[in-house]
C-alpha cells in the first residue's frame, strides 16, 4: 500500500505541476480550477501520511518558473503563499482572541514596489517566491499607480496588478496575435504585466492594490496593519477593500463580502485575514512555505449534479474550435446556467467527458461557470471531423501542453470577423451592438454566414435573447439598429464589402464616376477604373478582382435586396472642391463629428487627409490662432487655416449647402 502511495504522490506531482506550468507560462487550461485543488489536497495529506515532500512537489514550490527576458532580481524576503481553508470556523480558530483584517483575494499578479526619496524605484513580480522579474517600466504605465509620493525614505509594499471584468472582454476582442482568446483576467493581466513592451501594458488597463506594508523606515504605525493599510491610501495608493473583524463578527463579514461579488468588476478567488497586531504576528514566525500571521479563506463552492446533453463547438477566427458544455440547467450561486466553457480537448480527456454524462458544476470564483468532475465518465467521442460553420476540414494540434481542435478552411466564415466587424462599422452600414464578441459568437452558431443574413437575425430572437449578455431590450435595441441601416448609401456599402484599398472615399468617387449604376460598376474593367482621379492601378485591380468572384457578385446582389438606397444619393453635386485638399482638426459645431465635415468635403470633389503638408490646400481649426503642431506647420508652409464658419461660407457662395 505504502508504494502505491509513493507510486500516487509522483504522479500527482507530475500532474499538478504541468497543470501549473500551462496555467502560468502558457495561459492554457488543461485541468479546471475544482479538479486542481481536489489533487493537491490529495498531495497534501499522502505527504503528511508518508512524511515525504518530494523536492519539485507544488506544495513547496510556488509561483511560476521565469522564463522571460525580463531582468530577473532575488527577493529580500521570501514572498511565501498563505495558507488556506474552505471553513468558517478554521477563520474563527485563526482569529481567537485577536483583531485581524479581512479583505479580498486577488486574483490577479502580485507585484513588490520600493520607492525611494518619494519615486517609484522599482517593481518586481512575485515569479517563484525567491526570484522575479523586474517589470518597473511596465508600473509605471499602470492606471492608478502613484509615480510620486509625498514620503522620502525607501518604502517597500506589496499589492496585486489586476485587470477587471469589463476590459478583459473589451481586451480580448481585439488581440488577433495568440492562437486563442486568453482563459480569464488573471491571465491577461500576467501577459500584460510581463510586456517587454510597455506600450502594450498601457492599453491593457493594469490597476494596482495595495494589500501590505513591507517596510517603511521611521513610521510609527502604532503597532497596527490597519495604521499601515490606511498610511498607504494616504500615500495616494488604491488598497484593497477590508474590514476589521473578531472571532464574534467573521463569519458575518464573510457573508457580507459574498454578497458582493455578483457586482465586482475585479476577479477575487477568496478571501484574505491578516492580525492586525504587526508584532503578534510576526512573533508566531513561518513555517516553510507559509507566514503564521495571514490566512487565506477560499470561497466553498456551490455544486450541482446535472446531465450533459450536448458539446456544442464553438469555432473562433484563429481557426481554433473550443468546446462549450451544454448540460441540464441548474441553480448556481443565485443564477441559472446551462453552459460551460471546456476550453481543450486535453481537458475533455481528463474529465473523460461523453453525452449523457452525469457531471458536477460550479462557479469559479463565484462567477464563471465550470465543470467539477464527471461522475460516469463515459469518454469523449465524436470530435468532428468537419467545422460547424463552414463544414471544412478540422485538425487536432498539440499547442504548449494542450490539445485543440483547428477548423483548416482559410476562407471560414469564423475566421471573417474582422471582416464582418468592417460591415457593421461607422462608416459603412453603422451597425450598433454588433461588437467583434457578439459576431463572433453568430458567427459561431451558424446565425450569420454572409452580410446579408445579418438583417435576418430576427429568427434567432428566442435563441439570441437567451444568451448571455442579451435580453428582451438588447435585442430589440440590435434590431431596431439593424433595420435603420437597411436605409443607406452605395458608397457605404462599397466600402462596407472591405475591398482591399478601397475606403469611403474611393467608394465615393468610383460610385460619382459610374452615376451610381449598379450594373456599370460591375461591368467597370481595370482600364476605366484606373483613369478615374485618384483611383490608380492598384486599387483598379483590386476592385475588379473582388467582383471577378461570381461568389462575391451574388452576395453583392443579396445584401442589395436587402437595403434601401435614396434615388437622392445618384444625384450627383456639383465638384465645387476637385483637386482640393483639407486637414481638419479640433472639435466643430455645426457637425455632429469631423466625419460629417469630412462627408460634405468628400462629396464636393475634395480631399481630406490626416496631416499638413505642402499638398494641404485648407486646413480647418475653429482655434485659428491655436499653437498645435498643425497650426505651426500650416503657417510654416503659408497654409490658410480657415474657420468652421469660413468653410461653410465658401459652400454657401456656391449654394451647395441646404
Amino acid at each position: 500500500m505504502s508504494d502505491w502511495k509513493k507510486a500516487r504522490m509522483q504522479e500527482l506531482v507530475e500532474l499538478l505541476n504541468r497543470a501549473g506550468r500551462a496555467y502560468y507560462q502558457d495561459a492554457e487550461e488543461i485541468m479546471s480550477n475544482y479538479e486542481y485543488d481536489r489533487l493537491y489536497d490529495e498531495l497534501q495529506e499522502l505527504e503528511r501520511e508518508l512524511g515525504i515532500t518530494l523536492s519539485n512537489s507544488p506544495t513547496v514550490n510556488v509561483g511560476y518558473e521565469v522564463l522571460s527576458e525580463l531582468p530577473k532580481e532575488r527577493h529580500e524576503r521570501p514572498m511565501l503563499s498563505l495558507d488556506k481553508t474552505k471553513d468558517v470556523e478554521d477563520l474563527k480558530k485563526f482569529v481567537g482572541d485577536q483583531k485581524a483584517l479581512m479583505s479580498w483575494k486577488m486574483d490577479g499578479l502580485t507585484i513588490v514596489l520600493t520607492y525611494r526619496e518619494g519615486k517609484l524605484y522599482k517593481a518586481v513580480t512575485r515569479g517563484n517566491g525567491e526570484v522575479g522579474e523586474v517589470i518597473t517600466n511596465n508600473a509605471r504605465v499602470f492606471r492608478n499607480i502613484p509615480l510620486q509620493i509625498a514620503y522620502q525614505g525607501e518604502l517597500i509594499l506589496r499589492g496585486e496588478a489586476v485587470i477587471g471584468y469589463r476590459d478583459f472582454e473589451k481586451i480580448n476582442e481585439e488581440i488577433e496575435d495568440v492562437d486563442a482568446k486568453y482563459k480569464n483576467p488573471r491571465n491577461l493581466c500576467s501577459g500584460s504585466v510581463r510586456q517587454l513592451n510597455n506600450e502594450i501594458t498601457a492599453r491593457r488597463n493594469v490597476k494596482f492594490y495595495a494589500f501590505t506594508l513591507v517596510q517603511a523606515e521611521d513610521v510609527d504605525f502604532h503597532n497596527s496593519r490597519e495604521c499601515q493599510m490606511n498610511w498607504l491610501k494616504e500615500q495616494g495608493f488604491e488598497i484593497v477593500e477590508f474590514h476589521m473583524v473578531t472571532k464574534d463578527t467573521v463569519e458575518q463579514e464573510v457573508i457580507n463580502f459574498s454578497k458582493k461579488i455578483e457586482k465586482n468588476d475585479f476577479p477575487s478567488d477568496g478571501l484574505v485575514l491578516v492580525y492586525d497586531d504587526i508584532a503578534y504576528g510576526q512573533s508566531l514566525g513561518r513555517t516553510s512555505k507559509f507566514p503564521r500571521d495571514s490566512y487565506a479563506f477560499k470561497w466553498a463552492d456551490e455544486v450541482r449534479q446535472t446531465k450533459l446533453l450536448e458539446i456544442e463547438w464553438s469555432p473562433s477566427r484563429t481557426g481554433l474550435i473550443n468546446p462549450v458544455a451544454i448540460f441540464e440547467p441548474v441553480e448556481l450561486e443565485g443564477t441559472t446556467v446551462s453552459r460551460a466553457s471546456v476550453h481543450n480537448i486535453s481537458i475533455m480527456e481528463e474529465l473523460e467527458l461523453g453525452i449523457g454524462d452525469t457531471i458536477e458544476v460550479y462557479k469559479a470564483n463565484m462567477i464563471i461557470p465550470q465543470i467539477a468532475q464527471n461522475l460516469t465518465r463515459s469518454g469523449v467521442k465524436d470530435i468532428p471531423e468537419k467545422c460547424p460553420v463552414c463544414q471544412g476540414q478540422t485538425q487536432i494540434r498539440k499547442v504548449s501542453n494542450a490539445k485543440s481542435l483547428y477548423c483548416l478552411n482559410p476562407e471560414c466564415q469564423a475566421k471573417h470577423v474582422k471582416s464582418f466587424a468592417l460591415f457593421v462599422s461607422r462608416d459603412a452600414l453603422n451597425i450598433e451592438g454588433l461588437s467583434e464578441a457578439t459576431l463572433e459568437k453568430f458567427i459561431s452558431r451558424g446565425y450569420i454566414r454572409t452580410f446579408a443574413d445579418i438583417f435576418h437575425l430576427d429568427q434567432y430572437q428566442e435563441e439570441i435573447q437567451k444568451m448571455e449578455g442579451f435580453g428582451e431590450k438588447s435585442y430589440k435595441n440590435l434590431m431596431d439598429s439593424i433595420e435603420k441601416a437597411r436605409t443607406t448609401t452605395l458608397p457605404r456599402v462599397i466600402y462596407a464589402l472591405g475591398i482591399a484599398n478601397i475606403g469611403l472615399a474611393n467608394a465615393k468617387v468610383i460610385c460619382r464616376e459610374f452615376r451610381y449604376d449598379v450594373e456599370a460598376m460591375l461591368r467597370a474593367d481595370e482600364e476605366e477604373l484606373s483613369q478615374i482621379a485618384g483611383i490608380g492601378g492598384v486599387i483598379a485591380k483590386a476592385y475588379v478582382d473582388y467582383f471577378a468572384d461570381e461568389v462575391h457578385v451574388e452576395r453583392f446582389r443579396r445584401l442589395l435586396a436587402e437595403l434601401v438606397i435614396p434615388d437622392e444619393e445618384k444625384e450627383t453635386k456639383q465638384q465645387i472642391f476637385a483637386g482640393v485638399n483639407f486637414v481638419i482638426t479640433g472639435s466643430v459645431t455645426h457637425f455632429a463629428n469631423r466625419g460629417e465635415v469630412k462627408e460634405l468635403i468628400e462629396s464636393l470633389g475634395g480631399k481630406v487627409t490626416g496631416s499638413v503638408t505642402s499638398k494641404t490646400n485648407y486646413l480647418i481649426n475653429n482655434d485659428v490662432t491655436s499653437t498645435s503642431s498643425k497650426n505651426k506647420k500650416a503657417n510654416e508652409l503659408g497654409i490658410p487655416i480657415i474657420s468652421e464658419e469660413t468653410f461653410l461660407s465658401m459652400v454657401n457662395r456656391e449654394g451647395k449647402l441646404q
